[in-house]
């Protein structure tokens, strides 16, 4: 049911965000100790308090009137953060020549997080410079690394 809500939710974001500036990054609908729908998105320059603000509002009101969802809910509109995590394959696309964190499953070599510049990811492999290509279904999660 969740998956279902999602790809709904995606598809209404999709529209109502045709020719802004703004870009969906993710949907995720979960049950916590209550039930949230959380929307990332993005845009050139990052995501603000105000624009949190003003999309959750008209997200809102297309949601209300689409009425996808019966169960009581927690809308929360925000950034995906600096260190987003890469799930679909336009994040892998974008970002391209960036610095990222991989964390697998399990183990290759003794190593279960590798820190590299992401090359390419295709439907077999994650590659980074300077490591051999490391199997997507050894992958748990890929995420923009951070400097401090």
């Amino acid at each position: 049911m969740a998956n279902k809500i999602e790809m709904q939710v995606e598809e209404l974001m999709n529209e109502l965000l045709q020719g802004s500036e703004f870009e969906l990054v993710d949907v995720e609908y979960v049950m916590e100790r209550d039930w949230y729908l959380r929307i990332f998105v993005d845009k050139p320059g990052g995501v603000d308090l105000d624009d949190c603000q003003i999309l959750s509002e008209k997200i809102g009101a297309v949601l209300d009137k689409e009425m996808l969802i019966n169960d009581s809910y927690i809308l929360e509109v925000s950034s995906p953060g600096i260190d987003r995590v890469l799930k679909k394959d336009r994040d892998f696309v974008r970002e391209v020549g960036k610095s990222v964190d991989v964390t697998l499953y399990a183990p290759i070599d003794g190593k279960k997080n590798f820190t590299g510049i992401l090359e390419s990811r295709d439907k077999n492999f994650l590659k980074l410079k300077e490591f051999e290509p490391i199997p997507r279904e050894k992958v748990a999660q890929v995420r923009l690394h951070i400097d401090f």
